[in-house]
This record gives structure tokens, sequence and C-alpha cells, in this order.
């Protein structure tokens, strides 16, 4: 899930991990602090430093810092975590403080987003300094890899002997676990919306804000709604777009999402196929048709750049990420034609994870002091093996190995049917928590009734990741606190392609202005 900017250039690929009491204020009196809770002074003490962000000159005055939290919140002297941050500083002469975005994912990195992306937040500069991160475990803040993890629970998911064989299936995706955890480092036990959350609280303190205000986009939604749980009474300003679900487990979710890439898919096609330059030609069904065999081939016989494989699977998260906004599209067709008509996969593999380093080489922390990794070294496949790893943090449920065995085979089936095109890649990445630790139950027991100031909530009719019933659903959860806007387009998100969401959204955030709670924008961007 993701908003409607990416980019090709991210973050690095070690664990960035610092001596107890680096790079922080001292410790405050440990008597300021109740006897039952860990001393987290330090990190709220800690202010952040702004400077040129390297490697952006795309975004001349984008101001890149850092700010260090614990890896254990409940062990606060057991190691830190350095989290990378941006921040476009506001212009107006009546400054409210901060803005934080999240770009959702999970696994997205927020600061090249807000890099590529910010012209579409610059009316917030009026009020506010627009502020952004890689959350924990995400671009270089100590990105999490599966090296050949991925590939391993790929080739479970789609055993056609499952039925023969269902132990050797999930011996296969307990392998593909081990082998991400051998990749992610330290953090991976601590990754999980939870601990995110608790980062933006640090974060708020960073930046000098008695409240969090807050622009969450997707999965973005989830984290704002933990942190609204965590700390209602920090809550400032709190603004949700394209909300996702709190309850629905992610066998669940996974096939939303799997029908609603297909759907966007369709419409791809349609305009697509449209245009001379389209590379599947001028007929649509023909187009499906060699999109769901260009799939199965790579899967069969991969590709090589950058040094590593690109498969089908590789394609399926390439086109699918592509497909959340038709601002992507031209850029999508690009990189498609590129593959089709010259074998040339590599626009496709930045679009499939962002990274640079081939996962399955993972590179140490060229800093030397525990600092942030180098952009160059975050790993190929970090969105995805992000995306999977906070998902599955997220997640309590942990069948038993009779209980897999009886529905991976039927759940392939269902997904196949839900999208010939990306059922396998979105099972894989349900799969994936087999052989993980069990998630916290945190987020679907706890995040309900928020006693917080209003939020805004934006749902989009036609949104093919997050249905507007989540939106619907997440505002019953939260309770009274929440206000929905009925957003009546298409896409993924509204803010950055409804003007009627935009300017909203902007109301809310910087003045305090909130829409009737059911009023909606419609179609043509305009009020209904």
């Amino acid at each position: 899930m993701r908003f409607t900017h990416r980019c090709c250039a991210t973050g690095a690929a070690a664990v960035a991990l610092v001596l107890h009491g680096a790079c922080l204020p001292s410790v405050a009196s440990v008597a300021s602090v109740k006897a039952d809770k860990p001393d987290l002074s330090r990190f709220y003490e800690q202010r952040i430093k702004w400077s040129t962000c390297e490697g952006m000159e795309i975004a001349k005055d984008l101001r890149c810092g850092k700010v260090t939290v614990p890896l254990d919140y409940e062990r606060p002297g057991a190691g830190t975590l350095e989290l990378a941050m941006a921040r476009y500083q506001a212009t107006g002469r009546e400054k409210r403080g901060s803005v934080l975005l999240n770009f959702g994912g999970p696994g997205g990195a927020g600061v090249p987003a807000l890099a590529y992306g910010g012209k579409d937040f610059m009316g917030l500069t009026n009020a506010y300094d627009v502020v952004t991160f890689d959350p924990r475990g995400v671009g270089r803040s100590s990105p999490v890899s599966c090296g050949e993890g991925a590939d391993k629970a790929i080739e479970a998911a789609d055993d056609e002997d499952q039925a023969n064989n269902p132990g050797a299936a999930l011996r296969q995706l307990k392998r593909a676990a081990d082998t991400c955890t051998k990749h992610s480092g330290p953090v991976l036990p601590h990754i999980g919306t939870v601990n995110a959350a608790k980062d933006m609280d640090v974060m708020r303190a960073a930046l000098g804000d008695k409240k969090l205000n807050y622009l969450g986009f997707s999965y973005g939604s989830r984290l704002g709604a933990v942190y609204a749980a965590q700390f209602p009474d920090k809550v400032g300003r709190m603004a949700f777009d394209g909300v996702d679900t709190l309850t629905e487990p992610l066998s669940e979710q996974g096939m939303v999402g799997a029908e609603g890439q297909q759907t966007a898919l369709e419409g791809y096609l349609d305009a697509c196929t449209k245009q001379w330059t389209c590379p599947f030609g001028q007929d649509r069904r023909s187009a499906r048709e060699q999109v769901i065999e260009l799939v199965n081939t790579l899967d069969e016989h991969p590709l090589t750049a950058f040094g590593r494989k690109f498969t089908g699977q590789d394609l399926a998260g390439a086109i699918g990420q592509a497909l959340y906004t038709e601002q992507m599209w031209p850029v999508l067709t690009q990189a498609l034609t590129a593959l089709v008509r010259d074998g040339d996969p590599q626009a496709l593999m930045q679009l499939a994870g962002g990274g640079i380093a081939a996962p399955d080489e993972p590179r140490p922390d060229e800093t030397g002091d525990g600092g942030l990794v180098s952009a160059e070294d975050v790993p190929a496949d970090n969105l995805p093996a992000a995306l999977m790893a906070i998902n599955c943090a997220d997640d309590p449920d942990r069948p038993s190995a009779a209980r897999m065995t009886e529905r991976v085979a039927r759940l392939r089936a269902q997904y196949e049917e839900a999208s010939p095109v990306f059922g396998q890649y979105r099972l894989t990445q349900v799969l994936m928590c087999y052989g993980r630790p069990k998630g916290t139950s945190f987020v679907r027991e706890k995040v309900r009734d928020v006693d917080t100031p209003k939020m805004l909530l934006v749902g989009t009719r036609g949104d093919p990741a997050t249905p507007y019933r989540w939106t619907v659903e997440t505002a019953e959860r939260l309770g009274s606190s929440a206000v929905v806007l009925d957003n009546k387009g298409e896409g993924h998100t509204g803010y950055g392609s409804s003007k009627c969401v935009h300017d909203k959204v902007d109301d809310f955030l910087m003045y305090g202005s909130l829409p009737a709670d059911g009023s909606s924008c419609g179609s043509d961007n305009d009020n209904d």
C-alpha cells in the first residue's frame, strides 16, 4: 500500500546500532521517571540537526537529519537505532510547528518519497515544517532484507505437489523465514507499528512539538491510529488518506489487495492499448494474456541485472507499485517497453524494490560509527522485505502446521482466481509469516474508541488497495473522534489526485477546519 509518489533511490542494507548513550543528551534524573517505566528521558531530550541532503539534488531545499531511538523500548539500554528524517522548512509567518508524513507501505521510505514528491506538500509549509522519516527497518534506518528468502517462499507458495507433500512446503517457508532473520539483523524482532508509533513520539519531542500533527497515507493510517491509541494526550491534528484495516487478518488483506491490483491492471491496460507506444499492442484482451505469460515466463527463466535475478514475481511487484496512481502509468509503460522490446528489467527492478544493493549480499555499515547506512547500500528487496516483516509483526495469527497444511493449497487457488498476475505475489507475503514469531495483538484489540481530538479519515470509492469500507470500519473502531470524508474518485488515496481532498486535508491541518462527517468530494474534484 503506497502513496501516489514512488522514487527509485533509497537507503541501505545494515542495522544502525550505536553504543548506549552515543550522540544523545545526558541522562536526566531517574527520580523524575516513574519506577515502573523505563527511563526514556535522554531520547526525548534530543534535538535534530538539519543539513543538506546528499544525493538529492532534485530537492535542493530539503534538509536531512536523524533521530536516535531505543532498539527495545522496554530495555532502552540494550542498543539504539538511528532513523533518517527529512524536512522542508516552513515559509509562512505563522508557524504551527511540524507536520509529520508517512507515505505508506508498510515498507515505504519517507525521505526519498518527500524528495521526489514534495511539491504536493508545499502548501503546508505556509504553517508547518513538513517532515518525514524512514521507519525502523526501512530505507536508511536499519533496512531489513530477506536475501533469497523470498524466492524460497515463492517456490513453496507455487508448489503443485503440496497435496502430496505439504510438509516440504512448510519446511521451505520456515527456511525462508530463517533466511530473512539472517539478513535483517537485530532490528527484526523490534520492527512493527507499535514500536514505529513510539518512534514518532520521540520525533515529536525532538522536533520541539507538544502535539503530533500528522498526515498518513494507506498503511500510514494504521501507524497514526496506533499512535493515537498509545499517546492520546499528544494527538494534534491528524489526517489519514486511504484508510487501512485494523481488524482483518492478513489472508483477507492479501485477497483484497490482489483483487484491487488486478482491477487496477485492467484499467491500465485499457489506457495503454489506446496508445501506439503500448508494448503489448492495441488489443486489450491480448495485452492481458501477454502480461500473464510474461510473469510465468520470468518465473521459469529469470533475467539478471544489478547482479541479481528478476523473476515474474518481481515483475508483479513492480507493476503493482506503479498501479497505485495514474501518475505512474507513463513510467510503467516505459519500464515495460524496456523489458518487452529490449529484455532490460532494470527500470522495473527499481520499481519492485527501490533499493540498490543486491539482497543476497548484505553489506556492513560503512560509516563505522553505527550511524545511518548509505543510500547505495539499501537492499534491493527492502520494500517487500519490510512490508512482510511489519505486517507479520502486527498480526497475532500463526496457524499451526496442521492448519497451514489444510489451508495453503486452498488459499493458492483463491488468490490465483482473484488475480492471475498478483495472486501468487500477494499470497507469498502472507505465507512469509509462517515460521516467524507471533505478532502483537495490540492493533487488533487495543486500537479502538480513542480519546483524542477529531481526526480526518479520507476514503476513496475506487481505491484498489484500501477499499472504502475499511475507512468506514476504522472510523467506527476509532469512535467519536473520527470524521469521514467520502472521495467519490478512483485510485489509491485522494490527496495527490483530487483538489477537493487536497484542499480539505490542508484546511484541517493548517486551520482546524473539518468537513462534516460523511461529506464528500465528487469525482470531478468538486464538493457535492
